[in-house]
Order: C-alpha cells, then structure tokens, then sequence
C-alpha cells in the first residue's frame, strides 16, 4: 500500500515548520521503498524506539482502542523516523502509534524518513509531542524543561517555537519544583493540574504534602483547596515575629479554670486567655464551623 500524496500536508502539518534545512525536508511523493527525505513502509521490525520521547506514561486502555482502529483502518498517520543504517531506523515521533501497531501485528507502517543528529532528534520530538500528543501536565513541564536546558532554548523562544504563551510554559515549569510524590499524582491523574498549581505556593514541601493528601483523601476541588491555602496564610501573617508573647501566670491558669467551669461549659466550646506582659490580651472561643459559630452566637445571646 502506498501513500496519497495529496495527503501529506494534512497528516505531516506543523513538522515541516519546525524543520527549515532542505536536508530534512520530505520530499512530495510518498513511496514504497525506504529512501531518506520521502514517506515509505517500513518493516517495524526496523524500527527501535526513541530515547528522547518524553511520553513515559501510556494508558492502556487508549492503547488497546488505537490498536483496534489501526486493525481495521491501517495507520492514518505516518511515524516520523530517521535512517540510522541500512533497513535501520529510530522513531522521532509516534510512539503510540507505534506500540499500537506492533499490538495490532502490523509487519510494515507507514513513515516519513528525516535525516537528524541527536540534538535535532530531540528538538523534533519534544517540540513534535507537545504539539500533538496528549501529554500529561508533567511530562509537557519534563518537556520544556530540556528543550531549555539542552537545546538551549530561552523561555521566549520556547513560546515561539510552540506556539504556546509564556504565562502556560512557566505554569508548567513551576510544577517540576513540587515534590516527588506530588508530581507523580500529576501524571497519575490523582490530581489536576490546577490542583498541582494551587500546591506550588501552598508553602514549604511538608505543607504541599499535607495539603496534596488531603485533596485525595476528601475529593477536594481546586477552590477548596486554594480556600485552604488562602487561610493558612492568613493565619500565618498574623503570627509574625513582633508580635507580643503570651504569659502563663497561676493566676491567669486560675481565671481560665473559671472560663471552663463556667463559659466553656455553658457554650460547649474551647476557651481560652491569651495575656501579654503589658497587660493586655485576648479571649478565644473556639468554633467549628459557621453552624458551630451560630450555636455560640444563639446561646450567647440567651445569657444577656
């Protein structure tokens, strides 16, 4: 089976753009013989897998249903591979497709053959996978990471190249400084990238895992949990450094005992005395929920 020539721009759109050396260029006619710069079958026993791919994460379930259509449909989209050697190649991208078709049993697949060094290899599937392969948050995050760090690439130059905005690529980023565990629920689907977001100025890395195992454990959305965050800072920022120390006197401990006996007791709730060395200090009611809150307020009212 031979490739439709005239299809070649709808299935190869948006690589040419990322390749400007005439070396690299596919040639318009598709054909049945494997030769550089054209679109062939190829035996996929050819083929080894690429070393740069940032996927590393394959589900299944997508995988089985993508060898299902290939059965009965062929492949749609050509790999894109570079010649190695004689009846040797590497794939650039595709790699869903080509695990799907070794499932299906395919013994040839359709290919576009580039020729490409490693550092061009890996701009071409990094660059090829965030454009059309459905990453997960971090792997695209792994992703432009190394298209910065061994391409070279800055920021900027990385929105350009993807198309993609500065504010995405550095939201990205950002998640690769959270740890370990919390990546791992990222790509696991445990979390959304929102949720992943929010974790990012959560705090210091033991308040990020509290927080994370928290939205597992009770489905927490997004707004719940920045909800969270927004309140510890809050209370933080109100314990600063300068702020006065409280003092435990005998007979501070002595007026507590009568807020217990008495207060407490009538309201069913915590209370406590804060005091300074100046003097002064506060009374804490403690509550539970804004339904906690309006039973105090109520029976409180009833003391008047």
């Amino acid at each position: 089976m031979t490739s439709n020539p005239k299809k070649r721009s709808a299935l190869g759109k948006g690589l040419g753009a990322l390749l400007e050396s005439s070396s690299t260029e596919m040639t318009a006619t598709a054909t049945p013989t494997a030769s550089t710069g054209g679109v062939a079958l190829i035996p996929i026993g050819s083929i080894e897998a690429n070393p740069f791919n940032p996927r590393t994460n394959f589900e299944k379930d997508a995988l089985n249903e993508l060898k299902e259509s290939i059965a009965i449909h062929g492949i749609i989209q050509p790999l894109t591979v570079r010649k190695l050697g004689k009846d040797k190649y590497q794939l650039i991208s595709g790699e869903r497709r080509f695990r799907a078709s070794q499932l299906a049993g395919l013994e040839e697949v359709p290919a576009y053959i580039r020729v490409a060094n490693d550092q061009a290899m890996l701009e071409m599937a990094l660059v090829e996978n965030i454009q059309r392969e459905d990453l997960n948050a971090i792997e695209v995050a792994l992703s432009y990471q190394r298209l910065i760090d061994e391409i070279g690439l800055t920021q900027d130059q990385l929105s350009q190249k993807i198309s993609k905005g500065r504010t995405s690529i550095t939201n990205h980023l950002r998640l690769l400084k959270l740890p370990a565990e919390i990546q791992l629920g990222v790509r696991d689907n445990l979390i959304s990238m929102g949720h992943a977001r929010a974790l990012v100025s959560a705090g210091d890395e033991n308040r990020q895992l509290d927080l994370y195992r928290q939205i597992i454990d009770f489905q927490l959305s997004v707004r719940e949990i920045e909800e969270l965050i927004r309140t510890n800072a809050s209370r933080t920022s109100e314990e600063t450094p300068n702020a006065p120390k409280t003092v435990s006197t005998p007979e501070l401990s002595s007026i507590q005992e009568v807020f217990k006996n008495h207060l407490s007791d009538r309201i069913s709730s915590k209370v406590e005395i804060k005091k300074t060395h100046s003097g002064s200090g506060k009374i804490l009611i403690n509550f539970s929920s804004e339904v906690d809150l309006n039973r105090i307020i109520e029976l409180l009212n009833k003391t008047k």
